[in-house]
């Protein structure tokens, strides 16, 4: 049990570094919290009109899920953990970008780190989620319903992909918090009000 939730808040710690912050402050920009949506992600950093701090941004929310369930698996195979590990390290990076600790557990909305935690659990269940965004982006150009759909189909890639009940539990709670984050946004879809890029 220690071991395992070493794991765990090591896996928080990981996600609580908001590359949206981080990135901002080594580019000298304005404070992602403090503009547009007061979001700290990708997107929020793309409204300052600088495409590689935003790139990099993505590249590192995306990049500590990956790491954070690579560890895990490695740990798993170490010290002996029982499968769905890794499941729960996801899901404590995840939480960690949304309520970071070192940012005052105010973090971003979590699509790319998901999308990270993913790719690192299994490839064909990242890849999946990955073109159901492209292709619903490429469709609506919207890009918060691409990510709502994405996050509600990805227990079901899992399932398929993956199977094991534990492991579609721990995604389903996953794509629940994602849903949960982007509730401002289901509201303005809605209302017909959500912002497409043109």
């Amino acid at each position: 049990m220690t071991q395992l939730a070493l794991l765990l808040v090591a896996a928080y710690l990981i996600g609580s570094i908001s590359f949206a912050i981080v990135i901002s402050r080594i580019y000298c920009l304005p404070d992602p919290r403090g503009h547009g949506s007061g979001n700290p992600g990708a997107t929020n950093v793309l409204r300052t009109g600088k495409k590689s701090a935003a790139a990099l941004t993505l590249l590192g929310d995306a990049l500590k899920g990956v790491v954070a369930v690579l560890l895990a698996k490695w740990a798993t195979g170490v010290w002996g953990l029982p499968g769905y590990v890794p499941y729960l390290a996801a899901l404590a990076v995840f939480l960690g970008h949304l309520f970071p600790v070192f940012f005052g557990f105010k973090g971003g909305k979590g699509v790319a780190t998901a999308l990270g935690v993913l790719l690192a659990l299994n490839i064909g269940v990242g890849l999946a989620c990955a073109a159901t965004w492209l292709l619903m982006f490429a469709i609506t150009r919207v890009s918060s319903l691409s990510a709502l759909v994405a996050a509600g189909l990805a227990p079901l890639y899992g399932y398929w992909l993956v199977g094991g009940v534990t492991e579609t539990a721990l995604l389903m709670l996953l794509s629940a918090v994602v849903l949960a984050r982007h509730h401002a946004n289901i509201r303005r879809l809605l209302k017909g009000e959500e912002n497409i890029f043109r």
